[in-house]
């Protein structure tokens, strides 16, 4: 029997988990987060199944080393919120679900791109007070505009070829460009400016890095179109809000589809329908009428669901039967 404590645990954890477990495995679920304050309620497991809300820094690490927790498994492909060093040293053991869906990320950008093109979460709210009228809901076509990618990871890739199918040209950028399948898929490369500049459309799909934080802010903002509308389905830390906001105001940006902000931590995955809204640069996003945002949910199908509760489960199962984890999840 090995027992695994799974912290920020939702519904939709509760059940793929649960349906995924293998015998002698046993789960004990909390709706909290894991952090310092929290980490000595593992002691007793094995493994810690943490998401990227869970703050797992040093002396979080330290207390569950205490704890005598051996593996820290982050169900999620994002790790910055954990200390990898430390949990080296610590011989904490840490794993990671690196891919368990890119086409439902892939295919949530392009949902955030037609909904907010084409007007269809007004023109849905409008329908419903029987307000049938069609003014301010002209948007424009796809095809023949010109898309830019940066990061072309198995995500990026995606959202390039369904863009492809829409008749979309599509300009990428990565730090290491994959130039036979852009030949195969009729995809240029170009650098950040050339793609920034050019853009009709612009889709961030690069992970969390230091040379990315911030990557659209007041400079690289100024590179482009006027009317470009931009849509990040990865890391909310990518766009530097304060310098969003003013382009928004100075009508510098045509519209803005978001599934992650910078400070989500605290507010998205929470219902806050009776509270005041805390966040004063969230509370103005809300307020634009081209802005869409949706609450980190570009993950959330049946299809990758299933594949995070399988590699997540497995893993756990190979720290105590000895086996190697799988190949491609283990960061520490």
């Amino acid at each position: 029997m090995s027992t695994t404590a799974v912290f920020d645990a939702k519904p939709y954890d509760l059940t793929y988990l649960r349906q995924g477990a293998r015998p002698g495995q046993e789960l004990q679920f909390h709706e909290f987060r894991l952090d310092a304050s929290t980490a000595a309620l593992a002691r007793g497991a094995e493994t810690v199944c943490v998401f990227v809300r869970d703050h797992v820094d040093r002396t979080c690490l330290e207390t569950l080393k205490q704890a005598k927790v051996r593996h820290v498994a982050l169900r999620c492909a994002g790790f910055n919120n954990v200390d990898l060093v430390a949990a080296k040293e610590l011989g904490i053991a840490v794993t990671r679900v690196p891919a368990y869906s890119p086409h439902a990320v892939a295919e949530h950008a392009l949902a955030l791109l037609l909904t907010l093109n084409r007007k269809i979460h007004r023109a849905h709210n409008r329908i419903r007070e029987l307000n049938f009228s069609l003014s301010g809901l002209v948007g424009f076509d796809l095809c023949g505009k010109t898309a830019g990618v940066i990061g072309t990871g198995k995500i990026g890739k995606i959202t390039a070829e369904i863009l492809r199918g829409f008749g979309v040209t599509v300009l990428a950028f990565d730090v290491f460009p994959d130039t036979k399948w852009a030949a195969e898929k009729n995809v240029r490369y170009g650098s950040v400016e050339e793609v920034l500049q050019q853009s009709d459309i612009l889709s961030l799909h690069t992970p969390l890095t230091p040379e990315t934080h911030h990557l659209v802010n007041q400079r690289t903002l100024a590179l482009m179109k006027p009317n470009v509308t931009i849509v990040n389905t990865s890391r909310g830390k990518l766009i530097d809000t304060t310098a969003l906001i003013q382009a928004l105001k100075e009508r510098r940006v045509g519209g803005v589809a978001l599934d992650v902000y910078e400070e989500e931590d605290g507010v998205f995955y929470e219902d806050l329908s009776g509270e005041v809204l805390q966040d004063d640069e969230l509370s103005r996003l809300l307020t634009f009428p081209n802005v869409l945002i949706t609450s980190h949910q570009a993950f959330l199908t049946h299809e990758a669901l299933t594949e995070i509760a399988h590699v997540t489960l497995t893993n756990i199962e190979h720290l105590v039967t000895g086996k190697p984890f799988l190949a491609g999840t283990q960061l520490a």
